[in-house]
């Protein structure tokens, strides 16, 4: 019931006319597939993999992540439409066919995009992907620094807080940067998570080591379904890395009534508007993403 009422709210935006029309997301990830539902919406892609010049995704993770944020339904009829279905897409691939990357390609790509995104009109970062904190301290340092580096150049970074939960501080990097907003999964305990192979009370939680409330945001995340990386089917997954672009694509809806907001005057807006669940800050942050009241 909860999804119901999320895909209600965001119906609600595009009736308004706020689709994410002239705001260009992001998406690091696994790469993208030539999905109908893009349409010329792909703004370009860059592959830090196996460097090819075309479009390709041989995970799908990238493809189901973009297509939350914009697809337009078109394959299904408007059923599988996504949160910004006039947003474009720019695909950085930084994770291989496991969806596995390393460090020092995720820096790169973070520096490359500060130099481009102005002219490639980036308003949005969306990073489904994390790194557990036992990784190597420099490693940690580095990729957070990175990040900030992006949040501070004026783009708005969204995060998944990772699936490690339900235990406290189990918050994945970058979700752990203090200044970018880190999402978490709102239906992480309902009935249908066990049959996907998840634990109950999946969802990242906080506080980080330096007492930092996260996530921020919690938004649906279990059996979310999207774009398939061929054939221009759908198929469905799970997790905080479906939640994240739940929330990226709102954001891309509320620049493209706001286009003038700056990264800490959305964080504010998600402040104000989010509806708390019940649950702890430590699960929730402030509460679960209202489009509506977003863009009001």
């Amino acid at each position: 019931m909860e999804r119901v009422r999320q895909i209600t709210r965001v119906n609600e935006a595009h009736k308004l006319g706020y689709i994410g029309n002239n705001v260009t997301v992001a998406v690091m990830d696994t790469g993208i597939g030539t999905h109908i539902d893009f349409g010329q919406r792909i703004r370009g892609f860059r592959d830090y993999v196996g460097d090819k010049k075309i479009l390709y995704d041989d995970n799908g993770h990238g493809t189901h992540v973009s297509g939350i944020i914009a697809g337009s339904g078109f394959a299904s009829h408007g059923r599988y439409r996504g949160m910004a279905p006039g947003a474009a897409i720019y695909a950085i691939k930084v994770l291989d066919r496991m969806g596995k990357g390393n460090t020092r390609l995720v820096v790169s790509a973070l520096k490359w995009l500060i130099s481009n995104y102005e002219k490639m009109n980036i308003r949005i970062l969306n990073i489904s992907v994390g790194m557990l904190a036992s990784a190597r301290r420099e490693e940690q340092e580095e990729l957070l620094a990175a990040i900030e580096a992006v949040w501070d150049a004026g783009i708005v970074v969204v995060a998944a807080a990772g699936n490690n939960g339900p235990k406290d501080k189990s918050i994945t990097i970058p979700g752990l940067c203090r200044k970018i907003i880190t999402v978490g999964s709102s239906d992480d305990e309902e009935g249908e998570v066990k049959n996907l192979g998840l634990m109950r009370g999946y969802s990242g939680r906080g506080p980080t080591e330096a007492c930092i409330m996260k996530p921020e945001v919690v938004a649906p995340g279990t059996a979310i379904v999207s774009c398939k990386r061929m054939g221009n089917g759908y198929e469905m997954k799970s997790g905080t890395s479906m939640a994240t672009p739940v929330v990226a694509g709102a954001v891309a809806v509320l620049l493209s009534r706001y286009s003038n907001l700056k990264p800490a005057e959305v964080k504010l807006r998600l402040y104000e508007t989010s509806v708390d669940t019940g649950k702890s800050k430590h699960a929730q942050g402030w509460g679960r993403l209202d489009v509506m009241q977003l863009i009001r």
